[in-house]
């Protein structure tokens, strides 16, 4: 008897592909079937890995128990609505939704026909997060960056959604505390969206958060700083490095500090402050995070617990995102009288209403 998990990959685009190589390198997992509507390019990944292909999922594919969606945002509840209904989990691709209304569509879905819903916010994943949560901080203050050059892939939505909301459900999940204020400025340059944001999101513990987005970049950089009271970490994803500066390491420096009764710090003017902090090292692991999303919603159907990354996480990082892009639309450039609200013109010179 096969005890292999039969799985299913809608969407043979950016994404999609890569669930297919992946889900065809795990053990205790059978791939099924790749789909797309465009029939050539599902045969293209599908024949490699001995899966079959359609342009739609059938019963005829054969039995399925879980299924990744990777298909355009826009159309993520419309495709996973008749998955749910027929008991399938489902890993929706980031963002869960392009609105909360639709979030909170599938959310409900999923309740009510007792199937798991997880969201492929793959981050969550990465080894350094990993290393930050092992640590646990209580974040006071967190900055992050996440910039690149423009991909053409996303056209569709604004930077908000493209790119920021990875660090959006990270921060999320770091502070787990509710937003208080939001506070964000956009630019659009190629298009109708906003290329580059920044927003402030303070929470009603007293946490504070800055993210910055942007794919205008000449390079791409993603990187997160956590301020918390015992701790500073800050963290390179893409080169997969972090350092922690803890204060339980650094006894030493305010024991110098009381030991010449310091009352001004600048009366140690002439010591060397990098050969006085302890900086250590994150230990990380060398885990694929796509690897390591896939292997967890798998388990998550298995045993019947809830994902990582649930449908709830990622429906509160849709709501937060659609904030900070009613931000974005409500700034004012030139101030409480001007005119100029929001992102003022599109490519072709016309007014965005």
């Amino acid at each position: 008897m096969d005890e292999r998990v039969p799985v299913a990959v809608i969407g043979a685009g950016h994404m999609g592909r890569h669930h297919v190589r992946t889900y065809s390198q795990m053990p205790g997992v059978r791939l099924v079937a790749v789909v797309d509507a465009n029939l050539e390019r599902a045969r293209q990944f599908a024949e490699p890995v001995g899966a079959r292909f359609a342009a739609e999922l059938t019963p005829e594919l054969g039995d399925v128990v879980a299924v990744s969606v990777a298909v355009p945002t826009k159309q993520h509840l419309d495709v996973s609505r008749p998955l749910i209904e027929r008991g399938l989990h489902v890993l929706i691709e980031k963002p869960l939704a392009p609105t909360a209304a639709e979030g909170e569509q599938i959310v409900a879905l999923a309740r009510e026909h007792g199937v798991l819903v997880q969201v492929g916010h793959t981050e969550r994943f990465n080894p350094v997060v990993r290393a930050v949560e092992r640590l646990g901080l209580r974040p006071k203050f967190i900055e992050t960056h996440r910039i690149s050059p423009f991909t053409f892939r996303s056209a569709d939505i604004g930077v908000v959604f493209d790119l920021m909301i990875h660090d959006i459900d990270i921060m999320l999940h770091l502070v787990r505390d509710e937003v208080q204020r939001v506070d964000a400025v956009g630019v659009n340059v190629l298009g109708r969206h906003e290329d580059i944001a920044n927003a402030r999101v303070a929470f009603r513990g007293g946490a504070v958060a800055n993210l910055t987005a942007s794919r205008l970049a000449l390079k791409t950089e993603r990187k997160l700083r956590v301020f918390a009271e015992k701790a500073y970490v800050s963290l390179d994803y893409q080169k997969k490095i972090g350092v922690a500066i803890t204060l339980d390491q650094n006894l030493d420096v305010l024991k110098l500090a009381r030991e010449r009764n310091l009352e001004d710090l600048s009366q140690v003017a002439g010591l060397d402050f990098g050969k006085l902090v302890h900086v250590e090292p994150l230990q990380i692991d060398d885990q694929d995070p796509l690897r390591a999303e896939l292997e967890s919603f798998l388990d998550s159907v298995r045993t019947g617990r809830t994902p990582l990354v649930s449908a709830a996480d990622g429906l509160a990082a849709v709501r937060l995102a659609e904030q900070i892009v009613a931000c974005v639309a409500e700034h004012r450039w030139d101030g409480e009288g001007s005119a100029r609200v929001g992102l003022t013109a599109d490519i072709f010179g016309q007014a965005i209403q």
